[in-house]
């Protein structure tokens, strides 16, 4: 059997860290300068570490990363804190790179820093502020003070929420925090940072790491109330990544008082156990720099390295230069948790292929589609499941209120969010029709659009629903009586293939109406069998 070609367009980015190994997957687009992320993985590691605990953990990243085909030009490795502290660093990265053939850089906490302020840009439009980027980790805290591509200052301090818990205690009790707020204090005012913060000044702070998107999480969460409440008080349309000082200090009083035990292990999971030492370095790190208000980020190292990456790999790359699709990233990172970001993710994907399908083999009725209306629609299937956020009945109409009522999408039109607000509002439920209400400010030709791009979109939702699919399996081409939509290597039963076949039936009823061709849909299984 001849060998799969290398997916050139895919990139992996594995950072191993103090708590745990995260591996991002994306998929770039260098026509474009846009990345989208369709998967995060996450192993907690057991300490201390070996050699044979550490080659285990990172066993299965290989295996997903040889699976994808993804050339070893588009992937990396980097250590952070733990390897960097580790008296064993040299015996360890020889032992991994014998059994699992990585190469591994082990950054310089300079270097940490840098690539977390890169990533962070993928997912902030900060060129024309002073940016103060901090980042909690495990092993270590990162500082970068800096300006569009100046960088001004960067530093690494050994201090992270895990060795800050091993040193002064966990769990529930904290019985030393007066300690562990005076050895933060002496290391932080030690180290020079507070006088050159103060040299330099800014006009934002942005926070990264889990730990720092978990005390947003409580904050937004309303800390303390009843978790069946816990989104009585919220705007569900203007959702902020963002805490105050005085928020942060009513969760580190919550925290260390251990009031809302119950809750803390739901709000931060396996967390739980560092938050307290992760929040009160946090909080003292705003006494210390004066910070009033701090912005929060859904990227960090992982989005860096894959920066870095992309620059080297195509050339003339800039990821800076989309405001548009860094702001529906933005918006689809904040209301979307992982599971529903991967499925939004793959939808989009999905929808991709059958637009760019479409587009090949025939004019869309009187509809020509270009890469506008590409754009849309990618926005709108990562966009599509945001009003999940608060409950799963009647989501598809708070994302349409999420996305309009939001102010997030920068660099788009009035008309242009209604119709990315619409495709996700109508993914599911009742088709559009030609004269609906909401269409009436469209033109007829938009109107015609925006009925290919309802249909692209829903039936992409449902595939991404009911079957386990990479993009790589979905192919639409010409059969004898119009088109055939062929999704490959899908392991179902004969069951679960009469169940789509009734979800899916209206879809390609919808298709015929508005494009006047028929669509089947196969899903090649070992007993293959059309859809309609």
């Amino acid at each position: 059997m001849a060998s799969m070609s290398p997916n050139t367009n895919l990139f992996a980015a594995i950072d191993m860290g103090t708590n745990s190994f995260k591996l991002l997957l994306i998929r770039a687009d260098p026509t474009t300068g846009r990345f989208l992320t369709i998967d995060r993985l996450k192993h907690p590691l057991i300490h201390p570490l070996s050699a044979a605990t550490t080659a285990a953990s990172l066993h299965q990243f290989k295996q997903i990363i040889d699976s994808k085909h993804i050339p070893p030009s588009n992937y990396r490795i980097v250590a952070t804190s733990a390897i960097r502290e580790s008296p064993d660093q040299a015996l360890l990265l020889d032992h991994l790179h014998e059994t699992l053939g990585f190469q591994i850089k082990v950054l310089s906490g300079q270097e940490e820093a840098l690539l977390i302020y890169r990533g962070i840009r993928q997912f902030y439009p900060v060129n024309d502020k002073v940016v103060l980027v901090i980042d909690i980790g495990g092993g270590s805290t990162e500082f970068v003070i800096a300006k569009s591509d100046c960088v001004y200052f960067s530093t690494s301090l050994k201090l992270g929420h895990v060795t800050l818990t091993q040193r002064f205690g966990g769990g529930s009790g904290y019985d030393d925090v007066d300690s562990l707020r005076k050895f933060v204090r002496e290391v932080v005012s030690g180290s020079g940072v507070v006088e050159i913060v103060r040299k330099y000044g800014f006009d934002v702070v942005i926070g990264s790491s889990g730990t720092i998107k978990a005390i947003e999480k409580a904050v937004v969460c309303r800390y303390g109330c009843e978790v069946s409440n816990a989104f009585a008080e919220f705007d569900e349309f203007r959702r902020e990544w963002r805490f105050s000082k005085e928020e942060l200090r009513g969760v580190v009083g919550s925290l260390v008082c251990g009031e809302v035990e119950g809750v803390r292990d739901l709000f931060f999971k396996r967390r739980s156990g560092f938050i307290v030492a992760g929040a009160v370095l946090l909080e003292e790190i705003f006494g210390l720099l004066g910070i009033e208000e701090m912005e929060v980020s859904g990227y960090a190292l992982g989005e860096g390295v894959v920066a870095e990456m992309l620059s080297e790999v195509f050339d003339g790359y800039d990821l800076n230069a989309n405001v548009r699709w860094r702001s529906v990233m933005q918006l689809a990172t904040r209301f979307n948790n992982k599971k529903s970001m991967k499925c939004a993710a793959l939808c989009a994907a999905i929808a991709k292929e059958i637009f760019e399908g479409l587009k090949k083999l025939t004019e869309a009725g009187n509809a020509s589609l270009n890469e506008k209306d590409l754009e849309y629609l990618e926005a709108a299937c990562l966009l599509h499941t945001v009003g999940l956020f608060t409950g799963k009945k009647g989501y598809h109409k708070r994302s349409y209120q999420i996305i309009m009522n939001g102010d997030q999408l920068h660099g788009y039109n009035t008309e242009e969010i209604k119709l990315i607000a619409l495709l996700a509002r109508h993914h599911r439920k009742k088709f559009p029709k030609r004269g609906h209400s909401s269409l009436e400010a469209f033109t007829n030709e938009a109107r015609e659009k925006f009925r290919v791009l309802c249909i692209i979109i829903r039936l992409s939702a449902l595939i991404t629903e009911y079957m386990p699919v990479n993009s790589e399996d979905i192919e639409l081409s010409h059969c004898y009586d119009g088109l055939k939509l062929e999704i490959r290597n899908q392991p179902l039963q004969s069951a679960d293939i009469i169940d789509i076949k009734v979800q899916i039936k209206k879809e390609l009823e919808h298709f015929k109406l508005v494009l006047k061709q028929k669509l089947t849909v196969e899903v090649l299984t070992n007993t293959s069998e059309p859809l309609g």
